[in-house]
C-alpha cells in the first residue's frame, strides 16, 4: 500500500481564526488529526465526518502521549495510506518539536509538508497590546525556551549575551522558571527596572495579563496565580500596553457564549460575538430539515392564485417556501395579487431577496402581533397560507380562523434534535468555562434541556447568564426551570446581543 502524507500544521496561539487558510485545508482533508492541548478544539469542527481524532495532550508538566509515541502514531497512520494532519499549537518549528517529527517521518520514508502557524511569541503579546518590536524601543528580538531545567550544570542559553544583547526577550513555557529567568537576566546586567509582562492563555477568553518590572514580576505573577500556559515578555515595549491594549477592552472580552441555534443559522450570531471580543461556541440543539411530506405545501403552491394572504414567520419558512416554488416551476409573478406579511426584519429581508415586498410587518415580532395586524383587516372568508415549522404554536392559525378566515397551515420545514457535542458542553459548563447561554426559540430551549438533562441544569448553569430572544422563548425556558437573565426588547439577533451588552454594562456599573 502506498504511504499517505503527513501535514505538520501550526494551529496558531489559541484564537481559532488565527490559523492559516492552508492549515484549515489540511484539517478538512485529513483522515486522521493528531492534536495538542494548545490547539483550539473549535478547529476540530472543520474535520470531515469520520475523521479519526487523536489527542496528544502535551503540556509542560505532563503528556498524554510521549513524543516518541506521537512520532510512531504519525508513521503508523501514514503507512495505512491515510492523510494525517498533526495539529500543533503555535508554529511547528518554534519550540513545537516539529523538526523532530519531520526527521522521524523522513527516516521512515513518509512524505510530509510543513504548514507554518502564527507563533504565540508574537500573537499573545499583540493581543495584550504589546508590540514585540518598535523602532522607538528596540531593533532586536529573541525567542527563548523558558522550560529549561534550572538545575542543569550546562545551559544552552547564553545568559550573558541574551540579557543585554536583545531589546525584547520572549520566553515560552517559562512560568515554573520565572524566578530563575529573572535571576539570570538581572545577574547578567539587565536592570531590575526593565518592564516585564506575563500573559496567560493569550488570544482566548481566559487571557490574563500581569505587568511589572523584573524586580517585582515574580511576586505579581504569584499574587495573580499565573500558571501554564504563559508567555513572558521582557523589554521596554511592555510599557506600551497601557495605551495599546485592545482585546481586553472589547465589551464581551472574557465571555464564552454558547449558541444553540442550528448550525446553518449560527454564523450571524457567532460573527457578532467575535466582533465584540467574545468566543462563540456552537452547540446546535436543533437542525432544520425538509418536511417528511411536501404534499400539503405542494398542493397550496399549485393553487397559489386562490390565496389572499401569505404569512411568513421565519427566514426558514421563506427559504423552504421559495425553494419549493422553484422546484414546482411556479413563477414568483404568481404572488403579485397576494398580500404578504413578515414577522420581523430578517424575515422581510429574506423575502425581499426574491424581489417580493411585504404588505405588513408588525412592530413586535411574535404571532400575537401578526394577529393584531389582521384585526384591522376584513379577513372574513379570505384564504391565508401559512408555511412554517412543523412544531409552531397554534395560536396564530386558531385565532385567524376564529376571525372568519380560511387558514391553510403547511409544513415548510422541520425542526429536529441537533447534533451538538453534549458531553463536551456539559463538561465546559461544569468547569464554568461557558459564561452565557443564548436561546433564539422555544425549541432551542427544549432541546438544550433534553440534551443536558433537566436534573443537571440547576448545578451546571449556576452563575451563567441566560439570554432569551423574546417572551415566548423566555416562557419556555422558565417552564423548564431555567431562570432567564436577560430578554431582548427587539426580538432579533441584534436585539439579543444588545440585551447581553446592556446587562454586562449594568453589572460593571454596580
Amino acid at each position: 500500500m502506498k504511504n499517505g502524507r503527513v501535514y505538520l500544521v501550526g494551529a496558531g496561539p489559541g484564537d481559532p481564526k488565527l490559523i492559516t487558510l492552508k492549515g484549515l485545508e489540511c484539517i478538512r482533508a485529513a483522515d486522521v488529526i493528531v492534536y495538542d492541548r494548545l490547539s483550539s478544539p473549535r478547529l476540530l469542527s472543520h474535520a470531515q465526518p469520520g475523521a479519526e481524532l487523536i489527542y496528544a495532550g502535551k503540556s509542560p508538566v505532563r503528556h498524554t502521549l510521549k513524543q516518541d509515541e506521537i512520532n510512531s502514531v504519525l508513521v503508523a497512520k501514514a503507512r495505512e495510506g491515510k492523510t494525517v494532519t498533526r495539529l500543533k499549537g503555535g508554529d511547528p518549528f518554534v519550540f513545537g518539536r516539529g523538526g523532530e517529527e519531520a526527521e522521524f517521518l523522513l527516516k521512515h520514508d513518509i512524505p510530509f509538508e510543513i504548514i507554518p502557524g502564527i507563533t504565540a511569541g508574537i500573537a499573545v503579546p499583540a493581543y495584550a497590546g504589546i508590540p514585540v518590536t518598535h523602532r522607538d524601543f528596540n531593533s532586536t528580538l529573541a525567542f527563548i525556551t523558558g522550560n529549561e531545567d534550572p538545575t542543569k550544570e550546562d545551559t544552552s542559553v547564553e545568559w550573558d549575551k541574551v540579557a543585554t544583547g536583545c531589546g525584547t526577550i520572549v520566553f515560552y513555557m517559562g512560568m515554573n522558571n520565572l524566578p530563575y529567568i529573572v535571576e539570570k537576566l538581572t545577574a547578567n546586567g539587565r536592570p531590575p527596572e526593565t518592564p516585564a509582562a506575563v500573559i496567560r492563555w493569550g488570544t482566548r477568553p481566559e487571557q490574563k495579563t500581569v505587568t511589572g518590572v523584573l524586580g517585582n514580576i515574580v511576586e505579581k505573577a504569584r499574587e495573580a496565580r499565573m500558571g501554564h500556559p504563559s508567555i513572558i515578555v521582557v523589554g521596554e515595549v511592555v510599557s506600551l500596553r497601557e495605551k495599546l491594549m485592545w482585546f481586553e477592552q472589547k465589551p464581551l472580552f472574557g465571555k464564552r457564549v454558547l449558541i444553540t441555534r442550528s448550525r446553518s443559522q449560527a454564523s450571524s450570531l457567532a460573527q457578532e460575538i467575535e466582533l465584540l471580543g467574545g468566543e462563540p461556541w456552537e452547540f446546535p440543539t436543533i437542525e432544520i430539515t425538509a418536511p417528511d411530506d411536501y404534499g400539503p405545501m405542494d398542493k397550496a403552491i399549485m393553487d397559489i392564485d386562490s390565496y389572499d394572504w401569505l404569512v411568513l414567520t421565519s427566514v426558514n419558512g421563506v427559504q423552504g417556501f421559495m425553494e419549493r416554488m422553484k422546484n414546482l416551476r411556479k413563477d414568483i409573478r404568481n404572488l403579485k395579487d397576494i398580500k404578504i406579511v413578515a414577522i420581523g426584519p430578517k424575515t422581510r429581508e429574506e423575502i425581499e431577496k426574491y424581489g417580493v415586498f411585504c404588505e405588513f410587518m408588525p412592530d413586535e415580532f411574535v404571532a400575537e402581533a401578526i394577529i393584531d395586524v389582521f384585526r384591522g383587516e376584513d379577513i372574513k372568508g379570505k384564504k391565508i397560507l401559512l408555511p412554517r415549522a412543523d412544531i409552531a404554536r397554534k395560536v396564530l392559525p386558531d385565532t385567524l380562523e376564529s376571525m372568519g378566515a380560511f387558514v391553510d397551515e403547511v409544513t415548510a420545514y422541520q425542526t429536529v434534535m441537533g447534533s451538538g457535542d453534549t458531553m463536551q458542553v456539559a463538561k465546559m459548563l461544569e468547569e464554568k468555562r461557558i459564561h452565557i447561554l443564548t436561546f433564539t426559540s422555544s425549541s432551542t430551549v427544549k432541546n438544550f434541556v433534553k440534551k443536558i438533562g433537566a436534573d443537571n441544569i440547576p448545578n451546571l448553569i449556576e452563575g451563567v447568564m441566560v439570554a432569551s430572544i423574546g417572551p415566548i422563548t423566555s416562557a419556555a425556558a422558565r417552564e423548564l426551570g431555567l431562570e432567564v437573565t436577560v430578554e431582548a426588547e427587539e426580538y432579533t439577533i441584534d436585539g439579543l446581543v444588545q440585551a447581553v451588552l446592556d446587562h454586562i454594562k449594568r453589572q460593571e456599573a454596580d
